[in-house]
């Protein structure tokens, strides 16, 4: 199936409400999950270690690091602003180690660079129309021995499997969410399609692969 991108930034409110609404705990907890076994098999962060969430959206997984991770500073980054004021809301309990900036993905490198311990992202990878800007990001922000972990939806073959997939997954949701699904399917990238992308960045210690029946998963060292 071909892929058809989609807007690269969620700005509308209505689209904004309807994901700080949504309850996606499961995945948030899987993704969590897969970070914290890499770690276990690559060793400890640094001493006070930064780790950056890149497109934090509401702020899901970057409020559950800074609270796994206390003694963590962790940034999450996001080019939309309503998505922003969502998880500053909720992190207002949190410790002081999470701070939220607004930046354009392509920006990050200058603020950045030669910084992170541990770069992370969930679900944004299928937003962008160019997919390897997010690598170099990656690879310009990282200091030597960073971890990478990204998590994102997979294409799937077909048109059918997508209907067959939002039913399963999401068959009462609110039409915003059942919308941005299936598109975010649609524009998600294949497994090979990453592992090229990862080829052409040279970063031979990260592999991806596919997990479960819709997502894909990058995990290891950035260099």
């Amino acid at each position: 199936m071909q892929r058809i991108p989609e807007p690269e930034l969620m700005t509308a409110h209505e689209q904004v409400d309807a994901y700080a609404d949504a309850d996606f705990s499961s995945g948030d907890s899987r993704t969590v999950a897969l970070i914290e076994q890499l770690l276990d098999e690559t060793g400890p962060l640094p001493k006070d270690p930064l780790i950056v969430d890149l497109g934090c959206g509401p702020g899901n997984i970057t409020i559950r690091l800074a609270e796994l991770l206390p003694n963590a500073q962790v940034i999450g980054i996001d080019g939309s602003e309503p998505m922003l004021a969502v998880a500053k809301r909720r992190s207002i309990r949190t410790s002081n180690n999470l701070k939220f900036i607004r930046l354009q993905l392509h920006e990050i490198e200058v603020e950045l660079k030669d910084l992170a311990d541990l770069v992370v992202s969930n679900s944004l990878l299928h937003h962008l129309k160019k997919p390897d800007l997010l690598w170099s990001v990656t690879q310009s922000i990282a200091k030597p021995g960073c971890r990478v972990l990204h998590r994102d939806l997979r294409r799937p073959t077909s048109l059918a499997e997508v209907h067959r997939l939002q039913q399963q997954h999401l068959p009462k949701a609110p039409s915003v969410l059942i919308q941005d699904f299936t598109a975010s399917l649609v524009a998600a990238y294949t497994t090979d399609e990453v592992d090229q992308q990862l080829r052409r960045a040279e970063m031979k210690c990260a592999k991806a692969w596919s997990e479960d029946d819709r997502y894909l998963v990058v995990s290891g060292l950035v260099g």
